[in-house]
């Protein structure tokens, strides 16, 4: 929240183009056009921004977070291990297959961990077996 206070105080406060606040603070222009376009659309400007702390921007900006999304199906790790075995499968051509399944599924880096954290939680005489 550190930065985007600062984004919207470099914009808002001190009239800084997006240019000067993308290199002050070390983000793209794109983030400072995104992040000021979202505070517009919360009905945010300066004065409210200093009276919000980080918990209350945060949830102003981006809403609550819902950790227990049900729809994401959660790939099947030991298909996924015995596909791997094969000759030319990764883990991104699983993940593009899994996907095309589950448009609402999971993206590759949280796809990828899940696999991970499945290969090193197995006993490996059932890794082994899987392949």
């Amino acid at each position: 929240m550190h930065r985007t206070r600062e984004i919207l105080r470099q914009k808002w406060h001190l009239g800084r183009s997006h240019r000067e606040v993308a290199a002050s603070v070390g983000v793209s222009v794109g983030v400072v056009s995104k992040t000021v376009t979202r505070a517009h659309s919360a009905g945010l400007d300066w004065y409210h921004v200093e009276q919000l702390d980080d918990g209350q921007l945060s949830l102003r900006l981006y809403g609550e977070r819902d950790l227990s999304d049900p729809t994401r199906p959660e790939p099947d790790c030991a298909w996924l291990h015995h596909e791997r075995q094969k000759r030319g499968v990764t883990l991104e051509l699983l993940h593009l297959e899994y996907l095309q399944v589950h448009p609402n599924g999971y993206k590759y880096t949280q796809f990828c961990q899940r696999y991970r954290r499945w290969l090193t939680s197995c006993p490996a005489f059932l890794v082994d077996s899987v392949a």
